[in-house]
């Protein structure tokens, strides 16, 4: 028994990660193929209205005859994308930033973190419901603004990422060289870091996707009727004792990608740590 356990310990982990690419894969799936499998995810039946599970629309309908299961579908379209660019974007100004921040430490790592600084300590949230709202709101303008706040988190886990990697004997080697430091940055140090960048990215997937959902909750995202899950969660909330599906659906699914997300996520960093702590 005493060897076995062992096994089982390292089992678990996997069927984790395992069961959210599944998710992940799911949901990238409805998002690519939305617009074959669920053309007519907006249309309405009024003489329907909001019913329960019945034949044809497994997890019923809303108070416009919608299919909730439609809604879904065609929801990965607006949840995944959005996050997608805030993840990327911000993925990119970290990097930008990050790593001339981390090589050439001085006055360049003390404007950057001093930026990082200020911009942690404002309620990216809060902020992005404050600008939406002055500024009339909109998927768009809601991807841009988090991306800007998100970018801090990126900036930091480069820069400290570089700092680690800047004393390694192959940065040395490549000094005695006399290649430039742009070339070091990007040909020796950056593959180096890539995978804790993209490990950091999952994460900020997932937060990004739960910050637009909210905001779309808010009615500061998409445009009211899209289908989206933070919107379809805010419309039919009021009729969850009718066709609870209606709420509880679009409620997993955000819950359910977020969590595979940083699954992931922390899988990427452990395995990143691993082979770190390896060499």
């Amino acid at each position: 028994m005493r060897g076995r356990v062992p096994m089982i310990a390292r089992r678990r982990p996997q069927v984790a990660v395992a069961g959210a690419l599944a998710v992940l894969f799911a949901v990238a799936a409805a998002a690519v193929l939305a617009p074959w499998t669920v053309p007519g995810a907006t249309d309405q039946d009024l003489v329907l209205g909001i019913t329960g599970p019945v034949p044809g629309h497994p997890l019923g309908t809303d108070d416009l005859g919608r299919d909730v299961l439609e809604l879904l579908v065609a929801g990965a379209r607006t949840a995944v994308p959005g996050a997608l660019c805030v993840a990327v974007g911000s993925m990119l100004i970290g990097n930008l930033i990050g790593l001339p921040a981390g090589y050439f430490g001085g006055w360049a790592d003390a404007l950057a973190m001093r930026w990082a600084d200020l911009m942690f300590s404002l309620p990216a949230l809060l902020v992005a419901i404050v600008v939406a709202g002055v500024l009339g709101g909109g998927y768009g303008l809601a991807v841009a603004v988090l991306v800007l706040l998100f970018a801090p988190t990126d900036t930091r886990v480069v820069r400290g990422a570089v700092l680690e990697q800047r004393h390694r004997p192959y940065v040395e080697a490549a000094l005695l060289k006399n290649l430039s430091a742009w070339r070091i940055m990007t040909r020796q140090i950056w593959p180096n870091i890539a995978s804790v960048t993209l490990a950091n990215g999952f994460l900020n997937f997932a937060y990004a996707l739960v910050s637009l959902a909210s905001l779309s909750f808010l009615g500061l995202g998409v445009p009211a009727g899209s289908p989206d899950w933070g919107r379809t969660l805010a419309d039919n909330r009021a009729q969850l004792l009718v066709n609870p599906w209606a709420v509880v659906a679009p409620g997993l699914a955000i819950i359910l990608t977020a969590a595979a997300l940083n699954i992931v996520g922390d899988w990427l960093y452990e395995r990143v740590d691993r082979r770190g702590r390896a060499r």
